[in-house]
């Protein structure tokens, strides 16, 4: 009993502390583009959208009509299901692996990183993980006996991931497949408690079939073809050291272990420790396998969260069987990860730290610069004329605007980008997508970054042929540019010209590389050129002030890169400066480029971080 004590209170001190963490760190972490598009569809209200399901969608309206719209308040029906998610692996601990193991399974999924994480962003990941751990535990109990209360939690269970994502067929193919293994799952077949279960189950998916079927199978299409390459890559090699990073190595050992030990090895005594040891190892390896040749663009690394939630009571027993040293440092491993992963959190929401990160891989693009956007778009609004329309490039930038703004309705342009996540069929239910010229005063808000630097000049090329030649833009960037976005002012009934386009300025340094040491004296070279126009001259900028004019003119072939620019200036279009500083400048510096159009235009680049190391540093 005093053990059995001391693992609940381990379990309660952890837990709260952990909610008290997570709701510091959703409060101050900025909104996630996701996120901010689930709030659009919430305002929106619909039985299902071209994305998802409709949970996360009715999760955040939900949240923001008892909170109102702020961050917190969409974010926290998303905390609530997080927090419940340990109490429920608790449960099924303690009712099949005992109290003092299943305490103890509730603590780790407190501190495993990929589980406690889960309710800091309103994604439809946790209505998923809360459904998959009802169903497991609804399992546990119907393989013991079958109760209207357990047939009612099953229900419940199904009904909750059928309408938070298409992912939850999997959760239950593997378990409908587990069932029927099992001599004791397949007698469920003939207690029409169970038949109720599951018939309320498979309705909860008829309002995603109706709008798949309503419109063309688009969002089955997106989901099961067109954001899967289907073909053997080498992407599946990455799911082994990530989830060992995110799990914590021993505390993955043991998983493992628990799977092979309680599924595979040997029969256990109790059918629901194999229940939850095959349904783990099977979604486990599935989706391992599933990585060689599934998307490997966006994120996936939170897909096998529904196998460690039927893992954990196991491994939290195997647990007790290592020694007292490995016992103890898989632990603090597993409360070392999920404090890294609650900083790594705090790191996203601190201003400073993400633009120390600038210029790096790590850089948190989807977090960054919404705040000083819907800042400019403001102070633009306010000297257009009343009645301007705002106009965003693709949903991100529509949804994250939305939200600052408290305008769900800003249309979209047709981007990529929308059709790569799923949320072009939508936009077009919803009249949000924008294709032709404006026939009103219009802010039109670019987000160039959110395309590869090589089809930008492309992508500039299909604005004018749709929206005619661009107005001079005005540059909002944030975090030395890495996040950036062009405001342009369009005016009715302008027409798009055959063959002309203007359009922003287009630019590189060539030297010095980004992250270089350099002199105080050093040379700046590279090629920068405008669509239409031409550039009258380029300044080098260091920590946002100007240093050096350069030399622009000499010839340099980008050809190869941007084939059939009508800049006047091609192929003339590299630049040369020297820059000559007091060598009390020396440190960690940031190196821009200000861009001067024909037109008038000014445009700042992006820029690149470089030291600068002082003569007598060098010997």
């Amino acid at each position: 009993m005093e053990a059995e004590l001391r693992a609940r209170r381990a379990f309660i001190a952890c837990w709260i502390a952990a909610c008290v963490l997570k709701l510091v760190v959703a409060a101050r972490l900025p909104l996630f583009v996701d996120e901010a598009f689930y709030w659009q569809e919430g305002r929106h209200l619909a039985s299902a959208y071209s994305d998802l399901p409709g949970m996360s969608a009715w999760l955040a309206r939900l949240g923001t009509g008892l909170g109102g719209e702020h961050t917190l308040a969409l974010r926290l029906p998303f905390l609530a299901m997080g927090a419940l998610l340990p109490w429920w692996a608790a449960r099924i601990g303690r009712r099949w692996f005992g109290a003092i193991h299943g305490w103890r399974a509730g603590t780790l999924a407190v501190l495993l990183p990929l589980l406690g994480m889960l309710g800091i962003l309103a994604l439809p990941d946790v209505p998923m993980a809360l459904a998959t751990v009802l169903c497991l535990h609804a399992g546990a109990r119907l393989l013991h006996e079958v109760t209207p209360l357990a047939a009612l939690e099953l229900a419940l269970g199904l009904a909750l991931g059928a309408l938070s994502h298409y992912r939850f067929a999997g959760v239950i193919v593997v378990g409908a497949a587990v069932m029927l293994w099992l001599p004791q799952g397949r007698r469920l077949l003939r207690d029409p408690r169970m038949l109720l279960a599951l018939a309320v189950g498979a309705l909860a998916w008829l309002p995603l079939l109706l709008w798949n079927l309503e419109n063309g199978e688009a969002g089955l299409r997106f989901q099961l073809v067109e954001r899967h390459p289907w073909a053997l890559h080498a992407g599946g090699l990455a799911f082994i050291p990530l989830q060992v990073l995110l799990v914590t190595p021993l505390l993955g050992w043991a998983l493992l272990q628990a799977a092979w030990t309680t599924g595979w090895k040997r029969r256990p005594a109790r059918p629901q420790w194999r229940f939850l040891a095959l349904f783990g190892s099977i979604v486990l390896g599935g989706i391992f396998l599933l990585g060689f040749f599934t998307d490997n663009q966006r994120v996936s690394f939170h897909w096998p969260v529904p196998a460690y939630l039927a893992l954990l009571p196991a491994a939290a027993m195997l647990l007790d069987g290592w020694s007292r040293p490995w016992r103890r440092l898989a632990w603090a491993l597993a409360g070392a990860g999920m404090l890294a992963v609650l900083a790594w959190h705090l790191a996203v929401a601190s201003p400073a730290l993400r633009a120390h990160s600038a210029g790096s891989k790590h850089y948190p693009r989807n977090f960054t610069g919404w705040e000083p956007l819907a800042a400019a778009v403001r102070a633009e609004l306010a000297q257009m004329p009343a009645g301007t329309r705002v106009l965003a490039e693709d949903f991100k930038v529509g949804a994250e605007l939305g939200f600052a703004l408290g305008d769900p309705r800003i249309a979209v342009l047709d981007h990529p980008l929308n059709h790569a996540h799923g949320r072009a069929p939508q936009l077009k239910l919803w009249g949000l997508q924008a294709d032709a010229a404006p026939d009103a005063p219009t802010l039109l808000v670019l987000a160039p970054g959110d395309l590869p630097f090589r089809q930008w000049l492309q992508r500039y090329r299909e604005l004018c042929a749709r929206l005619g030649p661009l107005p001079p833009a005005r540059s909002v960037a944030v975090d030395h540019g890495n996040q950036r976005f062009l405001l342009l002012r369009l005016q009715p009934g302008a027409q798009p010209v055959p063959g002309a386009c203007v359009a922003p300025a287009l630019a590189w340094i060539d030297a010095p590389a980004p992250g270089s040491s350099v002199p105080p004296r050093f040379e700046v070279s590279g090629w920068a050129f405008k669509e239409g126009v031409g550039l009258s001259r380029v300044e080098v900028l260091l920590d946002d002030a100007v240093v050096a004019r350069a030399d622009y003119g000499s010839e340099f072939d980008v050809a190869s890169h941007f084939p059939g620019s009508a800049d006047p200036n091609q192929p003339r279009v590299g630049f040369h400066a020297v820059v000559d500083l007091p060598a009390s400048v020396a440190g960690r510096r940031w190196l821009g480029l200000r861009l001067h159009g024909a037109d008038g235009s000014v445009e700042d680049w992006l820029q690149q971080p470089l030291r600068i190391v002082a003569a007598d540093h060098d010997r």
